[in-house]
């Protein structure tokens, strides 16, 4: 039997937990550490079996970024980036909530729509690129529709998930007091699915970045994906380094505002060491105050 509050999957704390100043130091260590690491690689032009001869260094990619930032064509290059993950991410977050959860509690859906997704779901959303060309009239929307499609199945599936997961005791419990489909749909299922369909959309946001820098490089005319290939190709070494760490502070940027939202809708869950206990005065949705008169019925 686990201990109280842990789960097989989750060793169980042992010792004092460290305090949230320690944490901090730590996690600041271990950057400047690689950070370190990296310039002294770089400074002497190690060449062992990985070659870093050209790399640039830290202080170079520094100077780099600090000029860039300075520029209007980077901060147009990062708008236009942002622009295509938010519009395409926005729609996958509709439909792939919408599709899945039709999936999860229609048979007719399940049969017809089931089948097609399974056939497209294993194609990676890059390969789409030549279909986007073809597709669409401008390669604007060709660059939203691949960073949809990138999202949409992840986010598609964590839904049929989540929904099946669910246990049928609460929506009967809630049909017993006179609930229709619709309240069903809006108290008990998404909330109680909710979970598994915010872990979905922090895949979906990764993934999308993935995608719509790979497709900036192949057809965009701006963005970082572009800039950054367009700096490889004249070897300018710090700015691809620039373009890299430009994406990865964006695709932490969008990571953690989906995450700071699912902490806010997931209010009354509770929270592990890393994140605020849930307090105890939270009002609970419909479906766990349902839960408690079932259970508590039993």
């Amino acid at each position: 039997m686990s201990a109280p509050g842990t789960t097989p999957d989750t060793p169980a704390r042992t010792g004092p937990r460290p305090a949230p100043w320690a944490r901090h130091v730590r996690r600041a260590a271990a950057i400047l550490a690689a950070l370190a690491l990296w310039q002294l690689l770089a400074r002497f032009r190690v060449r062992l079996w990985l070659r870093f001869s050209q790399f640039p260094t830290v202080t170079g990619t520094a100077r780099e970024f600090a000029h860039r930032l300075g520029t209007g064509t980077y901060w147009q290059d990062v708008s236009e980036s942002l622009t295509r993950i938010v519009g395409g991410f926005a729609l996958a977050a509709v439909l792939g909530v919408a599709v899945g959860t039709a999936l999860a509690r229609s048979a007719l859906a399940f049969d017809l729509l089931g089948p097609l997704l399974e056939v497209l779901r294993p194609i990676p959303a890059i390969a789409l690129v030549p279909v986007a060309i073809l597709l669409f009239p401008s390669n604007e929307q060709g660059i939203v529709f691949i960073t949809f499609a990138a999202a949409f199945f992840p986010i598609t599936v964590s839904t049929r998930h989540a929904v099946r997961a669910l246990t049928p005791v609460w929506e009967e419990a809630v049909r017993t007091m006179g609930a229709g489909r619709w309240r069903v749909l809006w108290s008990v299922v998404l909330p109680g699915a909710l979970p598994g369909i915010l872990g979905g959309l922090s895949v979906g946001v990764g993934v999308s970045w993935i995608c719509v820098i790979s497709a900036e490089m192949i057809s965009g005319e701006y963005g970082v994906g572009y800039r950054t290939w367009q700096d490889y190709t004249v070897l300018d070494y710090p700015g691809v380094f620039v373009g890299m760490a430009t994406i990865g502070l964006l695709g932490r940027f969008t990571s953690t505002g989906v995450e700071l939202l699912g902490r806010r809708l997931t209010r009354w869950l509770p929270r592990t060491a890393d994140g605020p206990a849930a307090a105890a005065s939270v009002r609970r949705p419909r479906w766990r105050r349902a839960r408690a008169v079932v259970e508590g019925s039993a």
